[in-house]
């Protein structure tokens, strides 16, 4: 198979893991080479992302590099072979890089926790709310451009609605239910929606009351993308340049203890619901 010129973040996430073995075992990519009789350039490309690569080999090379970790490696095998097309491939002509690996990213994992101090989280937005807040951007974009978007946005929301879905956590400040995005017609839509969403078996939704204080993560938006292991996790941090995603062992260690502080500041599930009735009725 030909290399990709454009792997997506999963396809380099792969790599950096294959890297960081390869690294822990104590061996260049040219030692490497040798041990599994393939060039130097093909060891390379595969840690790139550009080449597609078999679960098979996959194991192969976590033999050779001594990896003891057989749920890591299951989870490694079960990201290779060549870019599967998904729903989001539509949007690489019209939208950021990093909303089309975002949406790949929330395919695969196994759980998403995210926490938001004026903002709706994404998945639980309606149509008419994500339209008015892409409304609200800076340059404007054009109405073909917010269609995109909010077309990319309820395709998203797809997981929240398949017949095994992830867990669903969203931590969100009372400030973002009082935000009046679309005016008060769109506003209560929303708020009814989000009410019906908590409603939800997987779906957890804990609000943080004005009056706790401060709390780690003031005016961040966090998604957490939980992995089939830990090492396999991924933080997404919404920016003023577009998305950016972290892996680092040290960087999510520290948004899973910003989470738990967040949620330790929030309402418990019940009480959540009955502040957004609340709020719904004064709207």
């Amino acid at each position: 198979m030909p290399p990709s010129n454009n792997p997506t973040l999963r396809q380099q996430r792969l790599g950096s893991e294959l890297r960081k073995l390869r690294e822990h075992a104590g061996l260049t990519a040219t030692a490497a080479a040798s041990l599994l009789g393939l060039r130097q350039a093909q060891i390379s490309g595969i840690e790139a992302g550009r080449y597609a690569v078999s679960a098979d080999r996959v194991r192969t090379f976590a033999r050779s590099y001594s990896c003891a970790d057989p749920a890591f490696v299951d989870a490694l095998a079960a990201m290779t072979g060549g870019r599967q097309r998904g729903w989001w491939d539509e949007y690489r002509d019209h939208l950021p890089v990093g909303l089309i690996d975002l949406a790949e990213l929330e395919h695969h994992a196994a759980a998403l926790r995210v926490a938001l101090v004026i903002h709706i989280p994404a998945l639980l937005q309606t149509t008419d709310h994500a339209r008015a807040l892409f409304g609200e951007a800076v340059p404007p974009f054009r109405q073909h451009e917010i269609e995109h978007r909010v077309s990319h946005r309820v395709k998203r929301q797809g997981i929240l609605y398949r017949e095994t879905p992830p867990p669903y956590t969203a931590v969100i400040h009372e400030c973002a239910l009082h935000m009046g995005y679309g005016g008060p017609t769109t506003v209560r839509a929303q708020l009814q929606h989000l009410l019906d969403m908590s409603e939800l078996d997987h779906v957890t939704v804990r609000i943080i009351p004005f009056g706790k204080g401060s709390f780690p993560g003031t005016g961040q938006s966090i998604d957490y993308l939980v992995g089939t292991v830990p090492q396999l996790d991924t933080v997404q941090l919404d920016a003023h340049h577009g998305c950016e995603f972290l892996d680092a062992e040290a960087q999510l260690d520290k948004y899973r203890h910003v989470l738990d502080r967040m949620e330790a500041n929030a309402l418990k599930p019940a009480a959540s619901r009955d502040l957004i009735h609340r709020i719904t009725q004064d709207t």
